[in-house]
């Protein structure tokens, strides 16, 4: 382990009159032989706050904060950052995330015992170069299985976050969580309403990448599911629990709404499993109120902003999200022709390699068919059409502008409109884009309905030039006669 550590904190480790461990995620990851990031790893010692930031300073460390009352000082040297906590234990309110009182000591097994789960409780002396175990959870690393530091009851009952973090340790490891760590989260579960909106979404996120940590395709499916096991996934998303049992048609469904919808998050690529996991959020709520699920995208695509905003998710993330689902149905039983298809892409070309993403994992979870789904072979094969034909997606790729809208006297009201217009035109092949075709185009079908007089002033140039297009084609009709 000493060849994955800082050198520059190894040789602080060795410099100080007092034991420093590693311990936590990474000496668990690195004695499960799974990567971890040791640029950003917890370490401790019995030893007070004011000392070690004083000694981490003299080390040429950079102390970024320090606080005495819980013990714990963040430290970092370029782009390493680590976090201080001296040996201690605490006590809870609870369901409270943060403890009452704190009480600090010298005896590594009182620090052991006031974290959460064996597997975490593991110490790495970095100076001695030697692992220290003082509750076992080395043989809960080995056998892949979590266990928590006190009785299961009492330990989620002391910190209502463990409740997620049993289920995104479990999913970036692989491990299993023992009968009794499970019924002890359990009857704890609601707990989980004292956490913050935001810590919730921050551990979902990461049960969503889990398989980045661990490396199994399916972890995310696995954190998502000790979460409805527990019943916190009741709690913090209870639309998406609602589809618990809730069969669909069996001719395109192998499962019922809320496992196809778990499913969907694990088979979906990592940009948009929230969305996934959230793409028939609508179901339930059609099917109870309405008996039926038509509808569900847009009911779907309400409640979804809903819970992006109790979760209070990122602005920019929750339209997206919103809109993945609203969109998600679309085309599903290639009915839609090419040019609806065309105007569709046009519209939604920001989103559209995300949407295809959505579609296709939705594919997948209904029957574990892994083919790429008809619907997202014909968006891409008409999107590739529309790329080779030069089809501007966007206003500053049309080959003309506002200036030469008000040109040819289009008011300034309109012009945004009419450039809209030409550029949907382009997309469904009415017209090319190139400025004299454009600008034609504009002439005789927009200037005519935003601006009579003005179209009456070129009517007769208009005229002019289609009789002059007209005569040249005649003639080399005869030409090639």
């Amino acid at each position: 382990m000493l060849s994955k550590l800082p050198e520059k904190l190894i040789k602080f480790a060795e410099s100080l009159p007092y034991p420093l461990y590693a311990v936590g995620g990474s000496v668990r990851d690195f004695i499960a032989g799974q990567e971890s990031e040791f640029s950003d790893t917890d370490v401790c010692a019995p030893a007070l706050t004011e000392d070690f930031a004083k000694r981490a300073k003299a080390a040429g460390f950079k102390v970024d904060a320090e606080y005495k009352n819980t013990g714990t000082v963040k430290f970092s040297c370029g782009e390493e950052s680590f976090e201080f906590a001296c040996f201690r234990s605490d006590e809870y309110v609870r369901g409270e995330h943060r403890p009452v009182r704190t009480y600090f000591t010298e005896d590594i097994n009182a620090d052991a015992r006031r974290r959460d789960f064996k597997c975490n409780a593991v110490y790495y002396d970095i100076a001695k170069g030697r692992i220290v175990d003082p509750l076992g959870g080395g043989a809960d690393i080995e056998n892949k299985r979590v266990t928590t530091v006190a009785a299961a009851e009492k330990v989620f009952g002391e910190d209502g976050l463990r409740l997620m973090r049993l289920a995104r340790i479990c999913a970036q490891t692989g491990f299993s969580p023992s009968r009794e760590c499970l019924d002890g989260a359990a009857k704890n579960a609601g707990l989980i309403k004292d956490v913050s909106p935001e810590r919730i979404f921050a551990e979902l996120k990461l049960i969503l990448s889990a398989d980045k940590k661990c490396g199994s395709a399916m972890a995310p499916y696995a954190g998502l599911k000790i979460l409805y096991d527990t019943g916190v996934l009741s709690i913090i998303l209870p639309e998406l629990a609602e589809g618990a049992g809730m069969v669909q048609n069996k001719k395109y469904h192998k499962y019922d709404v809320l496992e196809h919808s778990l499913r969907c998050a694990a088979y979906a690529e990592e940009s948009v499993r929230f969305a996934a996991l959230l793409h028939d959020v609508g179901k339930p709520y059609c099917f109870k109120n309405f008996g039926i699920f038509t509808g569900h995208d847009a009911e779907g695509a309400r409640i979804a902003e809903d819970i992006c905003k109790r979760l209070k998710a990122p602005k920019k993330f929750t339209e997206e999200t919103v809109k993945l689902v609203a969109l998600h149905m679309y085309d599903l039983r290639l009915d839609a022709k090419e040019n609806k298809v065309r105007k569709f892409i046009l519209e939604n070309v920001d989103i559209l390699d995300k949407l295809l993403l959505v579609k296709q994992a939705d594919y997948s979870a209904s029957t574990d068919d892994f083919s790429t789904a008809p619907s997202v072979k014909k968006f891409k094969k008409i999107y590739a059409e529309m790329r080779a034909e030069g089809v501007p997606f966007s206003l500053k790729q049309l080959a003309v502008k506002g200036g030469d809208m008000l040109e040819i006297g289009v008011p300034a009201a309109n012009v945004g409109d009419v450039l809209k217009s030409l550029l949907e035109d382009c997309a469904v092949k009415v017209v090319a884009n190139e400025k004299q075709a454009l600008l034609r185009r504009a002439k005789k079908v927009y200037l005519s309905a935003v601006n009579p007089e003005a179209y009456a002033a070129c009517a007769k140039q208009l005229a002019e030039e289609d009789a002059a297009i007209k005569a040249a084609k005649a003639a080399a009709r005869e030409e090639e006669e």
